[in-house]
């Protein structure tokens, strides 16, 4: 019985131990607060704290998502659409964030709500369903200058859905089914005179090719006439015909013309030497007969 004090000192002092032993992990922070006044910043680790006089409030330090539930929202065009949104943040000074605030949670979604109405409010309804990354960007901007004060820093915002209501829907798809329709219709047009310009062209580049190949065979031909007629003319002045052989021509291009369809024959006056050298011939071939007789 005698070393029961001594035993007693000893659990006293080791439960005084144990109680004073607090450890933070890598991603909290302790504010340590003696006899209600804040004392020390605790960092992880194990930290030695006075039992029962010392108290330890753990501050989470990693980043941290807040859900911002759905609220109606009223646009410059006076059209109900509900909003809703997500926030991520993290904290950046524990002090701060335990005793500036009471209620970080409610604070900040109450924050955001109210500016996420106010920045909505100014817009139309299509400004407003196509432009979420202007929004995420002043909502964030707004949120991370409130809560600086707070010992937190806002990382992101997300607009999550903006869904106006369901008879302003159905018409938004007609219009945007509409608007379709008449893209399609003006493609298809474009393309149909596309294609009667390109068809006309193909046409008309076809005349043009058969126009000149026709030009082309005129001309061949006749240069081959020219040439002919020339070979012609050469050869019989180079062969110094007189009358008799040009009335003997004569007959041949008379015979050549009376096997025609045609029932008469006109003769040109300028024929009339022609035919007096014909009467020379027949005089001529008469003589022949007559020597050949005697």
């Amino acid at each position: 019985m005698e070393y029961l004090p001594i035993i007693l000192l000893l659990v006293l002092v080791l439960v005084f131990i144990v109680q004073g032993l607090k450890i933070i992990t890598p991603f909290q922070r302790g504010v340590v607060e003696r006899l209600g006044r804040y004392k020390r910043t605790a960092q992880p680790g194990v930290n030695l704290l006075i039992p029962f006089i010392d108290t330890l409030r753990r501050v989470d330090m990693r980043e941290q998502v807040i859900d911002v539930p759905p609220q109606d929202v009223i646009t410059k065009d006076n059209v109900a659409v509900q909003v809703d949104a997500v926030i991520y943040h993290e904290a950046t000074d524990p002090v701060k964030l335990i005793y500036n605030v009471e209620n970080f949670l409610v604070a900040m979604i109450k924050l955001a709500q109210t500016n996420l109405r106010n920045l909505v409010g100014d817009m139309q309804l299509d400004q407003a369903l196509t432009s979420r990354d202007t929004i995420n960007a002043n909502l964030r901007n707004v949120l991370d200058e409130a809560t600086d004060k707070w010992g937190v820093r806002v990382v992101r915002v997300e607009i999550q859905r903006i869904e106006p209501p369901a008879d302003v829907t159905v018409s938004m798809h007609q219009q945007m089914k509409a608007e379709r329709e008449k893209r399609a219709a003006i493609l298809e047009s474009e393309g149909q005179r596309q294609a009667a310009i390109l068809q006309a062209e193909g046409e008309a580049q076809a005349v043009r090719l058969a126009a000149e190949a026709k030009r082309y065979q005129v001309e061949t031909e006749a240069a081959g006439e020219s040439n002919a007629i020339t070979v012609v003319f050469n050869a019989i002045r180079e062969a110094q015909p007189d009358d008799r052989l040009i009335a003997i021509r004569y007959l041949d291009a008379l015979e050549t013309i009376a096997q025609g369809e045609a029932n008469k024959i006109f003769i040109p006056y300028e024929a009339s030497g022609v035919l007096g050298a014909l009467g020379g011939i027949k005089e001529l071939f008469n003589k022949d007969d007559e020597q050949s007789s005697s």
